[in-house]
């Protein structure tokens, strides 16, 4: 079974499966940059036919669009279970995001475990004001195995250097981004405010160690159940490629103000395990 039942939430959840595949011993290896993009988004239409990016269609109501996200707020502390394909839990997490003076803090914390196979997760970033990553830093406990790495983004040589940390003269690897890289704790907090504002992220590399080429699909709105509610819901497919690995996701947004993530499941062979947001 993949350990990608065990993590993220969104993007983050798919790159950290794919880094769980990589050996003990294996070197972190440079990644072509996505292609530039005229724009970082388009708008968000009726569900386009598969592998396709979502047609133009206008934009929100302007009472929607005007409204500021409810995550530009100091501080917002998510929560989530990880359940097995049966309902059971398989442990808990949280994302945490914090306006700075010029720029975004984030915060990734999992605990989970499958039978023998302990799970510890953390990852810290930063990114300026426009939400392009300055920092990750991020430590692990995967069974036997511990990780730690640091990257740095640097937009004026366009360089994103990955250096790993839990070991001496771990080496590192210098990775070419685009202007305004994001990686996957940013690229969360982007996704919803590209959502709120009526558009869709274009393709793009997102980072979280190697970089992963990143589409998603806007499949339309549904009615989907949340706690005690029936809410409306966003609902997206991701498809994501890493270095040696192919992951889809699907998503489902509450249509608040901030689009506030109600779950995120990953089909595998044994069944669909599911990250539940709580509300």
């Amino acid at each position: 079974m993949k350990i990608a039942v065990i993590l993220f939430l969104a993007a983050t959840l798919a790159l950290y499966a794919a880094e769980t595949k990589t050996p003990a011993a294996a070197k972190p290896k440079p990644v072509p940059t996505a292609k530039a993009s005229p724009v970082d988004s388009v708008p968000v239409g009726p569900a386009p036919k598969p592998a396709a990016l979502p047609k133009p269609a206008p934009q929100p109501p302007p009472e929607e669009v005007a409204k500021p996200a409810a995550t530009a707020s100091k501080s917002e502390t998510l929560r989530f279970n990880v359940n097995w394909p049966s309902g059971l839990s398989l442990g808990e997490g949280e994302l945490t995001s914090t306006t700075a003076p010029g720029g975004w803090n984030f915060a990734l914390k999992i605990d989970a475990a499958i039978p023998a196979f302990p799970i510890a997760e953390t990852a810290k970033a930063t990114a300026g004001a426009d939400l392009c990553s300055t920092e990750l830093i991020k430590e692990a406990t995967r069974g036997r195995r511990k990780v730690g790495e640091k990257t740095t983004f640097d937009a004026t040589k366009l360089i994103a250097t990955r250096k790993t940390t839990n070991v001496p003269d771990g080496g590192k690897t210098e990775i070419r981004i685009n202007a305004c890289a994001k990686d996957a704790l940013t690229f969360i907090q982007f996704l919803r405010r590209e959502l709120a504002a009526g558009r869709l992220p274009q393709a793009q590399a997102v980072y979280y160690g190697a970089g992963y080429q990143t589409r998603l699909q806007y499949i339309g709105t549904q009615r989907v159940r949340s706690g005690s509610e029936v809410i409306d819901a966003d609902k997206l497919t991701a498809f994501i490629k890493g270095p040696a690995s192919e992951f889809t996701l699907e998503f489902l947004f509450a249509r608040d103000p901030s689009r506030s993530p109600i779950s995120v499941t990953i089909p595998v062979a044994i069944g669909k395990f599911t990250l539940e947001f709580e509300r």
